[in-house]
């Protein structure tokens, strides 16, 4: 009887050894994907869907210009199977271990696979071009393309899925776009005028016919002047622009020197709200996704610019 009960034991332990196993080989088939901002991420999850988990290391309210990587980082850095980051400097501080990550294993900066007649330049610096790629949906597009190979080439077996996960997502970057194209129709021309903290809205500027003017440069370690701040004054008084915005990562420092600003010379100037530059919104928010920050973007330029 003894044996018996002891053959059961041995039995169920094996049974739960067995479940175990199991369940640490389906969430080894997960591909283990880090990236720098959500913005990768949203797409990393769109085309990989239930095959990936992916982890980004920049949040809600983080800029990448100034972003330096603690031990932490680098530890989840060492456990992903990929890394996809932006590129063109927008994670400048982490230039270095990218390339050495780049030794080791796929370590893909997205924005530098773009076709670079498709990017625009830094206007204080040509030789340098905008990180800020996913301003224009167009060009995004090419981004969700660049994650479906490459996610594929490490996955060969279910390049299928990946590529039919990233052709439906396409479809609904597009819907997105004529969405926005309808609700910029709603502002006067002469009204297109965007002036935030910093330079991270040119693709967007130039896709949808917006001057854009920015305090500071392409990065935020960029500084600002008086004589900045009242050309930008004279901009909004020009054209009777009435709305400014901030950015989610950025102080509002420098757009409140603006409001002050326009405020002496005898033109009424709003802060119109809150635009999601180079992070999104919180997890779980709609704005926590490409789109959602997007269609929050568009809706609030049209309502303070209209």
């Amino acid at each position: 009887m003894a044996k018996k009960w002891l053959l059961g034991i041995v039995l169920c332990l094996g049974l739960l050894s067995a479940c175990a196993t199991n369940d640490a080989s389906n969430d080894s088939a997960e591909i283990q994907v880090v990236t720098t901002i959500a913005q990768i991420a949203d797409v990393v999850e769109n085309v990989g869907g239930n095959l990936v988990e992916v982890q980004s290391l920049m949040g809600p309210g983080v800029d990448p210009h100034l972003y330096n990587a603690v031990q932490g980082d680098i530890e989840t850095l060492e456990s992903a199977e990929i890394i996809f980051y932006n590129g063109l400097h927008l994670e400048g501080q982490m230039d270095e271990i990218f390339e050495q990550m780049q030794n080791q294993k796929p370590t893909i900066a997205v924005a530098e696979q773009i076709d670079s007649a498709k990017l625009l330049a830094d206007p204080e610096n040509e030789q340098v071009y905008d990180p800020h790629v996913w301003f224009d949906i167009s060009i995004w597009k090419d981004v969700v393309q660049v994650v479906a190979d490459e996610l594929s080439s490490l996955d060969p077996d279910h390049e299928t899925h990946f590529q039919d996960n990233a052709q439906t997502y396409l479809e609904e970057l597009t819907e997105t776009e004529r969405y926005v194209e309808e609700q910029i129709n709603e502002i006067p021309e002469r009204s297109r005028v965007l002036v935030t903290a910093h330079d991270a809205f040119h693709y967007f500027g130039k896709r949808y016919g917006f001057d854009v003017v920015g305090l500071q440069g392409l990065s935020t370690e960029s500084d600002y002047s008086v004589h900045d701040v009242n050309h930008i004054v004279d901009i909004l008084i020009d054209r009777d622009v009435k709305g400014v915005f901030v950015e989610s990562s950025v102080s509002e420092r420098s757009i409140e020197a603006v409001v002050e600003g326009a405020k002496e010379k005898g033109h009424s100037v709003e802060i119109g709200g809150e635009l999601f530059s180079d992070a999104m919104g919180e997890e779980g928010t709609e704005e926590g996704t490409y789109i959602g920050m997007v269609k929050h973007n568009i809706d609030t330029i049209v309502d303070a610019l209209k």
